[in-house]
């Protein structure tokens, strides 16, 4: 086993979910493949440049296309936390929060196409995509939103938790409601927050001055304050540490790839082997 290359723990968990080919000639080793994706998100190198080894680029490249328009890599995400869920180890005391990353030149030249419906936007530091995520309580990636970076994290609110889908190993719906959501002052919003009311998810999330100062404003007409703990709210910075471990991967901290699919998938990726190395 090389540099930035699958354990044999981790190849055991994913080499079930890779589509085998029923007919046609002998194709390179599927290990062979996801190393050399593995090793371009590890590295951020082009996909021109992987090292031989790896195969031709064009088959590394053209397959990781097939898996992430397919949602291989989400499934392989979702099957290792139901195989974490079955035997316990999952915290559901979730934490959400975003982060901007900054798109490439290369990435940019998506052509005539809008650059939103590739997850693109325009803010101050240029051209960037904002990953939107919910970990669990140990810092492991439940869901992923991938948007242009200039959206607000309150639009993305609700959209992210929804993404939380465990599978159950037997018979059963996936489970989809974390025990608990702790988010940052951005969260902060009366819909949001009815939101969780109504799905009886207990919430901590702290009130904007400007609410508050409202709220109190309006005398008794203003309501009760939404309830704060300031305990469990010192465990948000797990979501933080998260990130610091996604942007680990050079190929996730810059973004390189032209459509949101592709980026999303190796995000994906990305926390699926957050995931391998913690069970």
């Amino acid at each position: 086993m090389r540099r930035h290359e699958l354990t044999n723990q981790e190849w055991e968990l994913l080499a079930p979910l890779i589509p085998r080919a029923a007919t046609g000639s002998p194709r390179v080793s599927d290990r062979q493949i996801i190393n050399g994706m593995v090793y371009k998100i590890r590295t951020g190198i082009s996909w021109r440049d992987l090292p031989e080894r790896y195969g031709p680029w064009q088959t590394l490249y053209t397959r990781f296309r097939r898996y992430a328009l397919a949602g291989m890599f989400t499934r392989a995400l979702q099957q290792i936390q139901a195989r974490a869920d079955a035997a316990g180890d999952i915290d559901w005391l979730v934490q959400i929060d975003s982060t901007i990353v900054r798109a490439h030149q290369h990435a940019a030249a998506t052509g005539r196409t809008n650059r939103n419906d590739h997850a693109l936007g325009r803010s101050r530091g240029g051209l960037t995509t904002k990953i939107h995520l919910a970990c669990d309580g140990r810092g492991r990636p439940l869901a992923v939103l991938v948007t242009p970076g200039q959206r607000h994290d309150s639009i993305c609110a609700r959209p992210l938790p929804e993404r939380i889908r465990v599978p159950r190993t037997g018979p059963g719906r996936p489970r989809c409601r974390p025990g608990h959501v702790i988010a940052d002052k951005a969260y902060s919003s009366r819909g949001f927050r009815a939101y969780l009311r109504k799905q009886g998810i207990a919430h901590t999330i702290p009130q904007k001055t400007d609410q508050q100062r409202h709220r109190q404003n309006r005398g008794s007409r203003g309501g009760r304050p939404p309830g704060f703990d300031r305990e469990i709210y010192r465990r948000r910075n797990v979501v933080e540490r998260c990130f610091n471990r996604l942007k680990g991967f050079r190929g996730i901290a810059t973004r390189y790839d032209k459509t949101a699919t592709s980026y999303e998938a190796a995000v994906s990726l990305a926390s699926f082997l957050l995931w391998a190395r913690s069970v």
